[in-house]
């Protein structure tokens, strides 16, 4: 029986050789599959049927996608592994290349994908393809969004402190939580600096102090590592914003040490706060 790391190889090493055409054979006949982050609004996939349509269409027809720097976390429910890696991505229309980051929470049964959330950059992807006036046209043209319950705080965890505190507006309180020195980095937000001291922390969290945003914490969910220091984290912040609901969805994969946060990716949907801000021109401009 495959393992859910021999699924996620077999499903990269098709993606990476292009035979699209044999992915859907990796997911079981009723799978799911959602992309939290998806433009303009988060979707999500049933069926065998639908994944096999969404693989040799669009896709196959715009990117060539090869991955690298793949790192695998296995946690401590046996069916399930988070993937972190990269695309070297290619536009089949337009030959422009970049590289994107990538994050994937597989569930494995039976050797098939039974359920997948799936992150990717898609502000690098779109401009490659010449696609960032179409981001930017599709979020104007986007139905609100729609909130999920909240989820109560807790402090069980260093990621809940953190995104609870984040939430509750404890800004001058969250540089504590993360090691010295520590690692910190924003995969999805182009020009972002690694943070690494206390004193880049204040300053980080100064800059959402300013903002004030009125949150809430929602769809929390924490996979353990069985390395017992990796801890990834889902959920989404939501609340209002000039009358308007908003919610943007993370994953955090981060390395806790000695009860501090030594090291942490975190996937946030920067693309749609950009777009539904107005602001991706702004934020485009900003890659490499």
């Amino acid at each position: 029986m495959s393992t859910p790391r021999d699924v996620f190889t077999a499903l990269s090493d098709g993606i990476s050789e292009g035979r699209f055409g044999d992915l859907s054979a990796l997911y079981a006949e009723d799978t799911v599959v959602e992309h939290p982050q998806a433009v303009p609004r988060p979707t999500r996939i049933r069926g065998r049927a639908a994944v096999h349509e969404r693989f040799t269409g669009a896709l196959a027809a715009t990117l060539r996608l090869e991955r690298k720097n793949v790192v695998v976390h296995e946690t401590t429910d046996p069916e399930v592994i988070v993937a972190e890696y990269d695309y070297d991505a290619e536009s089949v229309e337009t030959g422009r290349t970049t590289t994107a980051a990538n994050i994937q929470v597989l569930r494995v049964r039976d050797g098939l994908i039974v359920h997948s959330r799936d992150y990717h950059d898609y502000l690098r992807l779109a401009a490659i393809r010449g696609g960032v006036d179409q981001l930017a046209q599709a979020y104007a043209q986007a139905p609100p969004r729609e909130l999920s319950p909240v989820t109560p705080e807790s402090a069980g965890t260093v990621f809940e402190r953190l995104v609870h505190g984040v939430a509750g507006g404890r800004w001058d309180e969250l540089p504590a939580l993360y090691a010295k020195p520590t690692h910190v980095t924003h995969p999805f937000l182009p020009g972002a600096p690694v943070v690494r001291t206390r004193d880049e922390l204040r300053e980080h969290f100064a800059a959402g102090k300013a903002l004030d945003p009125r949150f809430t914490v929602a769809d929390v969910v924490i996979h353990q590592g069985t390395d017992p220091e990796v801890l990834i984290g889902e959920f989404a912040y939501q609340g209002e914003y000039a009358g308007r609901p908003v919610r943007i969805a993370n994953i955090f994969a981060m390395r806790v040490r000695d009860g501090l946060i030594a090291e942490s990716r975190d996937y946030g949907d920067h693309l749609g706060i950009a777009g539904d801000l107005g602001r991706i021109p702004e934020l485009a401009a900003k890659l490499a």
